[in-house]
């Protein structure tokens, strides 16, 4: 898939890929690709936010809207829910040793929202 990290700052990751290795008869970001790439933002952001700490990190529901066709690199990027939400999800993970979170991960080109994903990923201790 060739995906490779473009940003990682506190609030938000980037993930990247070419579209020649992940397109499909179209010429068009292949719809797997995209799926696959939009759960890899949202579990890296995650991963990289629990670094320190000894979890294992699954997703368990998610959500995908294909809005229009991906032609060039796909970038994805995924925003944290913001700083209350992710303290509510530590609380959680340090009181029970299990947390859960949705997370919004979007694929855009040129200004637009070609893709917009939604996941619930658990932590578990």
């Amino acid at each position: 898939m060739g995906v490779t990290v473009e940003s990682c700052n506190p609030g938000n990751l980037a993930l990247v890929a070419p579209l020649d290795i992940n397109h499909n008869h179209l010429g068009t970001a292949f719809g797997g690709s995209l799926g696959a790439i939009a759960t890899l933002a949202g579990y890296t952001l995650l991963w990289v936010r629990l670094a320190e700490r000894d979890s294992h990190i699954v997703i368990r529901d998610s959500r995908i809207r294909y809005n229009h066709p991906v032609t060039g690199p796909i970038r994805a990027l995924c925003l944290e829910p913001g700083e209350q939400t992710f303290a509510t999800f530590m609380k959680c993970f340090r009181e029970k040793g299990k947390a859960r979170i949705r997370l919004r991960v979007v694929i855009s080109e040129n200004g637009r929202a070609c893709v917009e994903f939604e996941g619930e990923f658990v932590a578990i201790a």
